[in-house]
């Protein structure tokens, strides 16, 4: 199963406990759009963090003659920031994810979340889930997401971010970026990987995955899985387990017993609310431990 359909996978628990019918789901919540996806869980779980203290908004960063958007947020008036790269699930940056890139703000970040599907197109406007496979995901090169994210440092590093402290973190899609681009650039310090898928087949947009760079890997990624993750097979964790450990990038894997996919997706019914708060907290002193703050 790829990102895409584990995504959507992840949206019908709540409706089939409620007696939902699978295809009915399907077709209201995917059929007419993924902003659907946004929708929350239940009011009491989804999290809302404010912008004060902080200036939040949405910047843009021009890449090869592209006008790439990207939500900033950072502590209000200052500067010398550690920078976080917040990389979205395949949804887009939409609320959760500006949200994600607030809480880090909150903790002194200068935190970034561009959107990475812009040539592409938008996925909260597809109208369905092979039509957002066939015409963004796999039209999306990794090449083409290491260079926006390229610019995004550079922007980063000219306007208050401290260039020897950037860290990147990223959810599913983002997760899988997140251990690929930490490979790419040298700037990178750490990494945190939630969820994002290790093995894959390989074609001129996706020529490696994961795995392929786990043992060549030098900054620090901790990875937050799900053992009840069914797009994410458990042997493939492992394999990346034993790659990792023969590099020297002392990078880790916790992997959540009563987890599956997307579980610190609070707008969602794959969310956990204890596994989410604690892969948060690992994750912030990951952070701290890498000196990335």
């Amino acid at each position: 199963m790829n990102d895409l359909m584990r995504d959507a996978e992840s949206l019908l628990g709540k409706s089939l406990s409620d007696g939902v019918d699978r295809r009915d789901f399907l077709k209201t919540a995917l059929g007419t759009g993924f902003a659907a996806a946004t929708l929350p869980v239940a009011a009491q779980n989804v999290i809302k963090t404010d912008t004060a203290g902080l200036t939040a908004g949405t910047i843009t960063i021009q890449v090869n003659g592209q006008d790439v958007p990207v939500y900033r947020a950072q502590p209000e008036g200052k500067t010398n920031l550690p920078v976080i790269l917040v990389i979205s699930e395949i949804f887009g940056v939409h609320e959760h994810i500006a949200d994600v890139a607030r809480r880090f703000a909150k903790q002194g970040y200068l935190a970034l979340a561009p959107d990475l599907f812009i040539r592409q197109g938008d996925p909260t406007k597809v109208a369905s889930i092979a039509d957002l496979q066939r015409d963004i995901i796999s039209k999306t090169p990794d090449a083409q997401v290491f260079a926006d994210l390229d610019a995004v440092v550079a922007w980063a590093r000219a306007n208050g971010g401290n260039g020897d402290k950037i860290a990147i973190t990223g959810f599913c899609w983002g997760g899988r970026i997140t251990w690929l681009y930490a490979a790419h650039n040298p700037a990178i310090k750490a990494g945190v990987a939630w969820y994002g898928r290790l093995k894959g087949d390989v074609n001129a947009n996706f020529p490696r995955h994961p795995i392929d760079v786990a043992g060549t890997l030098k900054a620090p990624v901790l990875g937050l899985y799900g053992a009840k993750d069914t797009g994410i097979p458990l042997d493939t964790v492992a394999a990346m387990e034993a790659a990792l450990a023969l590099g020297p990038s002392k990078s880790q894997i916790v992997l959540y017993p009563n987890s599956g996919h997307a579980f610190h997706a609070d707008y969602r019914p794959s969310y956990v609310e204890a596994d989410a708060r604690d892969g948060w907290r690992r994750a912030l002193a990951w952070l701290m431990q890498h000196n990335v703050i």
